[in-house]
């Protein structure tokens, strides 16, 4: 009669270990998700900040080229 709650703690303890084995597993799929989208984002934001450079660019030399043909741009800097 001893030996049932030992085997009743014991097969508790295992189904329990298996859980933290399947969380630990989706943790680390998370992880792994989650490093994914910043390493997406990072790229998407260089990307933005060369569009907002370039456009940059473009206005200036539209400026340069109003002013140089005395025209006005019609929109206020």
């Amino acid at each position: 009669m001893n030996d049932e709650p030992d085997n009743m703690t014991l097969r508790c303890l295992r189904r329990l270990d298996k859980n933290v084995d399947r969380l630990t597993d989706a943790v680390t799929d998370l992880a792994t998700d989650v490093r994914g989208l910043k390493t997406h984002t990072a790229g998407f934001m260089r990307y933005e900040v060369a569009q907002d450079s370039a456009l940059a660019s473009v206005k200036e030399r539209l400026t340069r080229i109003e002013r140089r043909l005395d025209i006005a741009g019609g929109q206020d800097q």
